[in-house]
């Protein structure tokens, strides 16, 4: 009887739709957000991430959220200090921020490693569209930044 429990719940899990599988990112809204070890004030304190910094939900248990930053690591954080806002974060040396989404498009700007930018849709397959803090905006790849 356990067997056939696991094997159902196994084969729900495989049956949800694809936007089900999709992560959950926020953005911290304070200027800067401290990242605990556990879900409490009184947890160590591991480090700082600043304003817009994008973080993947991983748990959320109400005032506290288990999130997992660029690099991989698990933390917690305040839920009061993230927003629904989206940003995303270059992982490449330099991403080029197009016109269109097109790679011939010629690029509008190129945005340095660990640039934070504002997601502002997910474009065509592959693609996002997002705006840099100084008000430029256009399409960059999907595989040049996390957060998506």
């Amino acid at each position: 009887m356990k067997l056939r429990t696991e094997i159902a719940a196994i084969v729900a899990v495989l049956l949800l739709p694809a936007g089900a599988w999709a992560a959950d990112f926020r953005s911290v809204a304070a200027p800067r957000a401290v990242l605990y070890d556990a879900p409490s004030a009184q947890g160590r304190k591991l480090y700082v991430v600043s304003q817009h910094y994008p973080l993947e939900v991983v748990v959320n248990l109400g005032d506290w959220i288990k999130v997992r930053d660029a690099g991989g690591a698990v933390t917690w954080i305040e839920a009061a200090h993230l927003t629904d806002r989206c940003c995303v974060l270059v992982r490449v040396e330099q991403a080029d921020v197009r016109a269109t989404a097109d790679v011939s498009a010629p690029p509008l700007f190129r945005a340095g490693r660990d640039v934070v930018l504002e997601l502002l849709e997910v474009a065509p397959p592959g693609w996002v569209r997002v705006r840099h803090r100084d008000g430029l905006s256009g399409y960059v790849r999907v595989t040049d930044v996390w957060g998506v």
